[in-house]
């Protein structure tokens, strides 16, 4: 069983930055991939970012990618988001989450995750 809880959501104006975290506990999550998804009202929730499980690779929306920045700190058994130049667009519930088996290439399927986090909130004013 793994717990997830995402934090650094808040209010933003476009253009800004914020950097979501997620802390993992209940087991190491080093040999997984991880994935941040977002859900924005009235919409369906959708892929945004995912890390391999060493880092050595990360995958991005078509509408976060130059934008964000996946990361990991497997010391910390963490996940990063950092998001900048928001978007009135990006305002949404952001999710972290873990994939289902361990050592795999991340999809962007909502499927593949097993574990996921309470979500924190994004609002991008303009």
């Amino acid at each position: 069983q793994v717990q997830l809880v995402e934090s650094g959501g808040g209010l933003a104006q476009a253009g800004d930055s914020l950097r979501l975290s997620c802390a993992a506990s209940g087991r190491p999550i080093s040999r997984f991939a991880m994935g941040w998804f977002r859900q924005a009202a009235g919409k369906e929730r959708e892929f945004v970012a995912s890390i391999l499980w060493n880092g050595g690779r990360t995958y991005y929306s078509d509408s976060v990618k130059g934008r964000f920045t996946i990361s990991r700190d497997n010391a910390k058994n963490a996940v990063y988001l950092q998001m900048n130049n928001l978007k009135p667009e990006d305002t949404a519930l952001y999710y972290c989450a873990v994939d289902r088996e361990p050592f795999t290439i991340p999809v962007p399927s909502q499927v593949r995750y097993e574990y996921w986090g309470q979500g924190t909130q994004v609002t991008v004013s303009s």
